[in-house]
């Protein structure tokens, strides 16, 4: 062990000697398990992880959840108008995926048009 992990044990057991972790919230119970996200590399995910539990969320993934809110939105909309928002919202967002990538906009346009026809076809 180095210095360091021998300080935190000594601190950790100090202040469980004085019950600083007694009565916790959630004493006894599991701790929740959350589900992998889909749209993080799996090498990833544990960095992801860390970021999330200290309340940060990357833009791509934020950006890839809301163009997967949109996509149902698109699927789900009864009015032509309503599905035509949807649509702009979507290439708004697939654009703001594709300048933080630096990915090229042009090669995402066909995906774009080919979900949405598909999106609207299912609606």
């Amino acid at each position: 062990m180095s210095l360091l992990d021998d300080i935190v044990e000594q601190r950790l057991a100090e202040a469980a000697a004085r019950g600083e972790f007694d009565d916790l919230p959630g004493a006894g119970r599991p701790l929740p398990i959350e589900p992998d996200d889909p749209f993080v590399a799996p090498e990833l995910r544990m960095a992801y992880k860390i970021l999330k539990n200290a309340g940060f969320v990357p833009e791509e993934v934020r950006l890839r959840r809301e163009i997967r809110d949109v996509e149902v939105l698109i699927r789900e909309a009864s009015a032509p108008e309503e599905r035509n928002d949807a649509a702009r919202r979507l290439r708004v967002l697939m654009s703001r995926l594709d300048a933080g990538r630096g990915g090229p906009l042009a090669l995402q346009q066909a995906y774009y048009e080919q979900m949405v026809e598909r999106l609207s076809r299912e609606g």
